[in-house]
């Protein structure tokens, strides 16, 4: 259940009336009109929250669509964009959304400024800037983009002073990156002193959870220490991104305002490193006990089964009193050599044993797992099924529950696992953008939580086919329906 709904999200303290400086898009999915979306929930664009909170702060006028969160079909999207006739409009350019992203970009009224940024823009800058349906892309911004964001609005400062902000060069048509002496201070902004997320930008956050608690979705840290092969977040895929960590009260105060203002009693951080470096946990937790967090809040977050499995029993038990109900967890797989090939630095056994020290103490677990990586042998994915199947029964035999989100391997620009499918030779970039949507069966209702976030380059790059990792996911998607939904049990 939404509590905001609107489709043009202003902010709670923004005033109606007048031209929209800057128009934030997060494009849909797929193109809802093939299809109408099934889900009814997706995860907040926390990143363009920030933006448009930051630039409202500098007396901005910003608007958030969240095209995806509303489901709406590509021509919609571009009706609405042109309808609020912002100055601006802005795009989180996404790998597997960059085609209806372009597609929407390209019909759009000529008066609206265009800017971009997101993984995508990061990992394929010139590809983007020389395609022509994103000719009038003003600025593509790679990394944290609040200040540089506000920079552009203000129209008398110039793109060139900018460091890691790019356009075409109308002359000879070549990409151009601007910067200047002195402004490196924009691609790592102090994340203590950004302002509070604005949740009136978000269209579904805070939302009503079905246990009856509002929850709200929050980020602790920025960057990623790990390396992981797949991941667009991997270390050696940003080397520009300083890793930061905010203040444990600069947290707990925004985590008390959302308590106060819209009485969230829950909290998801979605970040990597909440749960993800022992010294980071052992600030937090001690500022938690302090705050008394766990008197009234439960929270989720990101962890790392490297980092879990150092903790002594004392230190999870502590995680557990302040407040932890759920730990994310990427597994991935269940081969030894293939967390090996992806650089995990984690073993079966390790992930059997963290998992089952959380349950024990009430914690939930949710496992991410990959099917189909590169060089994957049909005996190594089993090992992979094979693990799903194993921690649900280890849940079984205590109060914390273990919740399994399988996901078909994709390749994404810029990742160390892109990289070495590039050298391989056999694939050419084209070959691995080609990403479709996967049909698992929405018409399922097991199957509608798995609906929108499939997608396919159609590439079958280990042993099995892409038949039977479809017919893996539908499987293991249905038994987790089964076990969290006991009454359909007969369907």
């Amino acid at each position: 259940m939404s509590i905001n709904t609107p489709l043009i999200q202003e902010g709670s303290c923004t005033d109606p009336g007048g031209q929209l400086d800057l128009l934030l898009v997060n494009a849909p999915l797929r193109d809802y009109r093939i299809r109408p979306r099934v889900n009814d929930y997706t995860l907040p664009v926390l990143g363009m929250a920030y933006i448009a909170t930051y630039a409202a702060a500098c007396g901005y006028r910003v608007g958030v669509l969240d095209a995806e969160a509303a489901g709406l079909p590509v021509d919609e999207t571009i009706a609405l964009i042109n309808q609020a006739h912002p100055r601006w409009a802005g795009f989180n350019l996404l790998a597997p959304t960059y085609e209806l992203t372009a597609t929407i970009v390209a019909a759009l009224d000529p008066g609206i400024r265009i800017m971009a940024g997101g993984h995508h823009a990061k990992a394929m800058p010139q590809r983007i800037l020389t395609d022509s349906r994103m000719a009038r892309c003003d600025a593509l911004i790679l990394g944290e983009a609040e200040t540089r964001v506000v920079e552009l609005l203000a129209d008398h400062r110039s793109r060139a002073d900018l460091p890691a902000v790019m356009w075409l060069d109308p002359i000879l048509r070549q990409p151009v990156t601007g910067g200047r002496p002195g402004a490196g201070h924009h691609l790592a902004p102090d994340i203590n002193a950004l302002p509070f997320v604005d949740r009136g930008y978000l269209a579904q956050d805070p939302y009503l959870a079905g246990d009856g608690r509002v929850e709200a979705n929050m980020v602790g840290a920025r960057g990623c220490p790990y390396d992981c092969s797949f991941c667009g977040a991997a270390v050696s895929a940003n080397p520009d991104v300083t890793i930061r960590v905010r203040d444990p009260l600069n947290i707990i105060g925004e985590m008390q305002q959302l308590r106060d203002r819209h009485a969230v009693r829950a909290f998801r951080f979605v970040d990597d490193l909440f749960l993800g470096a022992g010294r980071i946990i052992d600030r937090m937790m001690h500022a938690f006990e302090q705050a008394d967090i766990g008197r009234w809040a439960a929270w989720d977050a990101t962890g790392w089964i490297n980092v879990l499995d150092r903790r002594r029993e004392d230190q999870l038990d502590q995680l557990a009193e302040c407040g932890l109900r759920e730990v994310a967890l990427g597994i991935e797989s269940g081969s030894e050599r293939v967390l090996s090939y992806i650089d995990k630095r984690i073993t079966p056994d390790m992930v059997l044993s963290v998992v089952e020290r959380l349950v024990v103490r009430g914690i939930g677990v949710k496992g991410y797992f990959i099917l189909g990586f590169p060089g994957e042998s049909r005996t190594e994915l089993q090992q992979t099924v094979n693990l799903v199947r194993q921690l649900w029964t280890v849940s079984e035999r205590h109060s914390g529950t273990f919740r399994a989100s399988v996901f078909q391997f994709r390749p994404y620009p810029g990742t160390p696992e892109w990289t070495r499918l590039m050298a391989d030779g056999r694939y050419s970039a084209e070959q691995l953008l080609n990403y479709a949507p996967v049909d698992l069966g929405a018409e399922d209702a097991a199957l509608r939580g798995r609906d929108e976030f499939n997608f396919s380059s159609g590439i079958q790059f280990g042993e099995a086919t892409e038949d039977e990792i479809h017919q893996h996911l539908a499987e293991l998607a249905r038994e987790q329906h089964t076990r969290h939904h006991p009454t359909t049990r007969s369907l």
